[in-house]
């Protein structure tokens, strides 16, 4: 059985200390490093190249979004979740713009926290979950996501990738993690996890969320967005 590997992020050890606690009594976990700001962060990450990374969004320096966004151009892979107070709308269209996996708030009780990190861990989006249950965050998300279409010049309609990889994008889009596309697809956990980080690569982008709107905006694939 793997070894989840997590780094955890706040500018306050007694946070960190919490979490570890909680983290420390599951089975096949350890946390591979720790951090008081942002840029310590980014070094530590880059040397352990973690699982997860549970991250407050308020650090000395570099803030949690932006050491996100760092993160996922050089670690695709690694799963992001935020702690944040604020839950408005403008937030969560700014930590999706990150390629945030989830979205918390920093009162969240432990077992919430461990379905979510699960969740992220088996290569799914919670904060997708997010956006639907919040008709606000919801509608903000689609207004920005219809301007990048209307702002993306006409490009040409020549995808660049294969038909499997489209059809993995597809269920990217429509919020299936990692093991329900290779349930559907009937192929493994690892083959989907090699499918999406070719998917990156030939868009040169950093995270799924990014790759949805890529081919969305090129019109590639179809995504329904709610309220549509």
């Amino acid at each position: 059985m793997s070894i989840n590997s997590i780094v955890l992020v706040h500018a306050h050890a007694i946070f960190r200390e919490g979490l570890r606690h909680h983290i420390m009594a599951l089975p096949d976990t350890i946390i591979v490093g720790e951090a008081g700001h942002g840029q310590q962060a980014i070094q530590i990450v880059d040397h352990s190249n973690p699982d997860l990374v549970l991250m407050d969004v308020d650090l000395p320096g570099v803030n949690g979004l932006e050491v996100s966004r760092a993160l996922k151009r050089t670690h695709p892979q690694t799963g992001i979740i935020l702690f944040n107070t604020s839950m408005e709308g403008s937030s969560v269209v700014k930590a999706i713009r990150a390629g945030v996996a989830a979205y918390v708030p920093r009162n969240i009780a432990w077992p919430d926290l461990l379905e979510l990190m699960n969740e992220v861990r088996n290569g799914g989006y919670p904060i997708n979950d997010l956006v639907l249950s919040l008709p606000e965050v919801a509608a903000q998300v689609i207004a920005a996501f219809r301007q990048m279409v209307v702002d993306e010049d006409t490009q040409s309609i020549y995808s660049p990738l294969s038909p499997r990889e489209l059809e993995v994008i597809e269920l990217v889009a429509a919020g299936r993690t990692n093991r329900e596309i290779a349930s559907r697809l009937d192929i493994s956990n690892q083959t989907v996890k090699n499918h999406v980080s070719s998917i990156l690569r030939k868009l040169a982008v950093n995270d799924r969320t990014q790759a949805v709107v890529y081919a969305m905006r090129r019109g590639w694939i179809k995504v329904v967005l709610p309220g549509d």
